[in-house]
């Protein structure tokens, strides 16, 4: 059964999108670029120091100088001058949404009571190259008990609810329609 759902996507500002797009054509190192997530998420203070209007421009941009690699630097300064650091972390997932979508790698979420067996995700993975022109799928494992059994396999706005409670909310919906 496949129903259409919107509710598991991760709403990113269209900015952040932008921006993550010239990140990636900027062809920077993933090394540079995950360094830099590193940092962002040691020290979540910067985000507060490059935010904050009494903090002067030149002053961020020494930050950015002394703390992040080379590579990314003039991105990161760019960003500091649009006043657009406040995105940073939308900008970095919409960037590995965005290096995904290039390289034609899907990501999906399994949510089950148990977890499959090898063979069970290695079909799954192969279901959704095919069914989405995909080379590699990667398949997120949730648990989740008040399904009853079975799964609910969620990829982009698709799902699909093979779940037994999935199927009784089904079969009550046909019974109180008639």
């Amino acid at each position: 059964m496949k129903t259409q759902i919107n509710t598991n996507i991760q709403y990113c500002p269209q900015a952040a999108v932008r921006y993550a797009k010239v990140l990636y054509e900027l062809n920077i190192s993933k090394e540079a670029i995950q360094k830099a997530k590193d940092i962002f998420t040691e020290v979540p203070q910067l985000n507060d120091v490059f935010v904050n209007p009494t903090i002067r421009e030149e002053q961020k941009l020494r930050v950015i100088d002394q703390v992040f690699p080379e590579e990314i630097r003039n991105f990161l300064k760019v960003t500091c001058q649009n006043q657009r650091m406040d995105l940073i972390g939308d900008i970095f997932v919409s960037y590995d949404r965005y290096c995904d979508e290039q390289n034609r790698v899907l990501n999906a979420v399994l949510t089950c009571v148990e977890p499959p067996s090898e063979v069970q995700l290695k079909e799954m993975k192969a279901f959704l190259c095919r069914k989405y022109n995909a080379v590699e799928a990667n398949i997120e494992i949730r648990t989740d008990h008040a399904l009853l059994g079975g799964f609910v396999l969620t990829a982009g706005s698709d799902e699909y609810d093979w779940s037994l409670k999935g199927r009784l909310n089904r079969l009550e919906q046909k019974l109180t329609w008639r």
